[in-house]
């Protein structure tokens, strides 16, 4: 499955399907246009209790929740749950056992990992995956930043991974904002992929090795050469942390053309497409459709939530739907 999503991520695709912006708008990204989003991230939000259209209603839009100062709602018991925090006077009108949760005061730093690898590096309508993935992680950095909390993360391509320390300041944040347009920027047709260099699995990794714990952790990316390496540091993650996989794609292969070619590459050898076949159109369809289950799956699997962003469109105003955070106009 890889090698076909791989190379119909490469640019190659770029020269049939360029966005429809001219010059290098929607190719590349500036750390101009991505400070801009600042102003865009004031009314959305990774808090619980989301609306019931959120994707991340319920669990797994929750804080870390513990033995904290706040009083936050009071639940069926469930296993794991601290005997401690057992409600007995509601347990015994019930009949049920019942606990008292609480909310932690605590700081709650959020790692965002950003992919800048060759894959991104595709767009059909509006913009590149490798675009949207940089307007995703500037709207989080900004939102996060304006809730007051650290900002820290990876951006990482097939060639390195740039890390930073979580932080609570502009500067921190346009520095690495600076690096997501700085990788954007070396992105190019003859870019190779090392085939020997999983990067997206070697970046979850030096998240896991920091060990944290009581963080949001914000990945985006189009996950592609996932596997069970992948799913495996996911939901290690997900077991200390809130994980939200933010799903880049491009809707070319939701509805392939009926005819035309695409010149694809792996990176060494190149072939060209047709896709007045029926049975290719068909196969590509049915193996988009797959990876895409298997990505969605992961919300009731491993307990991580998957945002799926599409680069045909607006990112802040998908991202706003998607969290059920819609600003009601006039409200104020």
């Amino acid at each position: 499955m890889r090698p076909v999503f791989a190379a119909l991520g490469r640019s190659a695709g770029i020269h049939r399907h360029p966005p429809v912006e001219t010059g290098d708008k929607g190719v590349y990204v500036t750390v101009a246009e991505l400070a801009a989003f600042e102003a865009a991230a004031r009314d959305f939000g990774f808090v619980r209790n989301q609306p019931a259209r959120s994707v991340l209603s319920g669990r797994h839009g929750s804080y870390i929740h513990g033995r904290g100062l706040a009083f936050d709602e009071l639940r069926r018991y469930l296993p794991g749950d601290d005997i401690r925090a057992m409600d007995w006077k509601v347990t015994a009108r019930t009949g049920k056992p019942h606990v008292r949760v609480f909310t932690e005061e605590r700081d709650r730093p959020t790692l965002i990992v950003v992919d800048q690898r060759i894959n991104m590096f595709f767009g059909s309508v509006r913009a590149m995956k490798s675009v949207a993935a940089a307007e995703v992680a500037a709207l989080c950095a900004w939102r996060v930043l304006g809730q007051g909390d650290r900002i820290g993360g990876l951006v990482f391509n097939d060639m390195r991974i740039d890390s930073f320390r979580p932080a609570r300041s502009r500067e921190a944040v346009m520095r690495m904002l600076g690096t997501v347009a700085a990788q954007n920027r070396e992105l190019h047709v003859e870019s190779g992929t090392p085939r020997t260099c999983p990067q997206l699995d070697a970046a979850l990794e030096a998240v896991a090795a920091t060990e944290p714990h009581d963080n949001l952790i914000i990945v985006i990316s189009d996950f592609d050469g996932h596997g069970g390496r992948t799913r495996r540091l996911l939901s290690r993650l997900a077991a200390r942390n809130d994980v939200v996989a933010v799903l880049t794609y491009d809707p070319f292969l939701l509805k392939l053309p009926k005819s035309g070619e695409i010149v694809v590459s792996d990176g060494e050898l190149q072939i060209e497409i047709g896709f007045a076949d029926t049975r290719l159109r068909r196969n590509l369809a049915d193996m988009a459709d797959v990876q895409a289950k298997e990505i969605l799956g992961w919300r009731s699997e491993i307990g991580v939530a998957v945002l799926p962003i599409s680069a045909a469109e607006d990112t802040a105003g998908q991202l706003r739907r998607l969290l059920g955070q819609v600003a009601e106009r006039g409200r104020r």
